[in-house]
């Protein structure tokens, strides 16, 4: 049966397989079946993996958006020559790491992810402890984080500086106050930790949005300079990985108001080239800097009503998607209408069933009190 590959614009890449016709191509990874207009069930697709992509996945609550980035995920992590890092600010893809249906999903959970204080752009520190670039307590953090690679570093520039003594004070106040995030380690994540080619899931959920952008800027810095050959900062030498970076961010609109913006736009913006890949989910489309659409050659639509987000959505609608996006959005849970700007072309995509649980579905209070009541662990899930 004939498999198509989204994201691959040359037929030659498609598959025929009548031997197992649920599996994919070389190289792209099982994402589900045409929903035809009538609701039946066509032919498989997937999704290609060879090649980087800039990926969107939206949806309003309970239609899908997490459960789909699982299965990507799943997918990319099958993959040989990909490296996921997942950035998991609720803590919904711990799953991952359970046993799988079918074949195995190669998965470590980082609890508590930390990462070196030199992987934020110096540039970036002022904003990340809440002070401006221009004042004096916020040049001075910009000047600590310059000269010094690590924070007691920064502190004890801050500490011997020639500022005046409530500059000092707030300096170091606020550097304080980062240290309090436990993020921050000379020996934190880097791109060859982050590139074994199983998927690595950063478990943010117990951290506030400044220390998970401090952890999102510092990953998506390490893969995006990585696959450059950037050296490191500490003169250790070049720092590459050969496998391709697959970034995913869940709740992406949180990041792309902090300061993951800066390396998460330039991966958006240049990452083909060094082949590192975004994939970007969000409930919230209008919330994201235009950048993050228009840059985007797959998106991924559930359901949406709001029309501010369809507005988002609309605004960057290439000329062969046909007719209104209200009028072809998908109204059930885990259907997709899928934006294919390498093969320009739409398609209605009904996502596959996860082969790991998903960690994403609603408590509900009902399923509580079954549980209560009847003494059985009842869960219901919404997405």
């Amino acid at each position: 049966m004939h498999t198509e590959v989204l994201g691959r614009g040359d037929g030659a890449d498609a598959a025929t397989d009548d031997a197992a016709p649920t599996a994919a191509p070389t190289f792209a990874g099982r994402f589900g079946h045409h929903r035809a207009r009538d609701g039946s069930r066509g032919a498989p697709v997937a999704i290609d993996f060879d090649r980087p992509h800039a990926a969107l996945v939206v949806g309003k609550r309970g239609y899908g958006k997490s459960y789909t980035l699982g299965v990507l995920i799943e997918e990319a992590a099958r993959t040989p020559g990909v490296a996921p890092v997942v950035i998991d600010p609720m803590g919904v893809f711990r799953g991952l790491e359970d046993d799988a249906s079918g074949e195995a999903v190669p998965t470590r959970v980082v609890e508590e992810p930390r990462i070196r204080a030199d992987a934020i752009p110096a540039a970036n520190w002022p904003a990340l402890v809440g002070t401006e670039p221009d004042r004096p307590v916020g040049a001075l953090v910009w000047h600590a984080a310059a000269a010094a690679a690590t924070l007691d570093g920064m502190c004890e520039v801050v500490s011997d500086s020639d500022a005046t003594p409530d500059v000092r004070r707030a300096a170091a106040n606020r550097l304080r106050r980062a240290a309090s995030w436990d993020v921050f380690d000379p020996d934190g994540l880097d791109a060859r930790s982050l590139g074994d080619g199983s998927a690595t899931v950063l478990d943010c959920s117990a951290l506030d949005d400044a220390p998970s952008n401090a952890v999102a800027a510092g990953v998506a810095a390490a893969l995006y300079d990585s696959r450059l050959g950037r050296s490191a900062s500490d003169g250790d030498g070049p720092s590459h990985i050969d496998r391709l970076p697959w970034l995913f961010v869940d709740e992406a609109h949180v990041f792309f108001e902090g300061v993951a913006s800066a390396p998460l736009r330039t991966i958006l913006t240049r990452g083909r080239a060094p082949g590192v890949s975004l994939v970007a989910a969000t409930q919230r489309p209008s919330a994201l800097p235009a950048v993050a659409v228009s840059q985007s050659d797959l998106r991924i639509v559930h359901r949406l009503t709001a029309g501010s987000d369809i507005r988002a959505l609309a605004a960057a609608d290439p000329a062969y998607v046909d007719g209104d996006l209200a009028a072809s959005m998908p109204t059930e849970p885990g259907e997709a209408l899928v934006v294919d700007d390498t093969a320009e072309a739409t398609r209605t995509v009904a996502i596959r069933a996860r082969d790991t649980p998903h960690g994403g579905s609603s408590s509900r209070a009902s399923a509580v009190a079954r549980s209560v009541h009847c003494g059985v662990n009842a869960t219901e899930t919404d997405e």
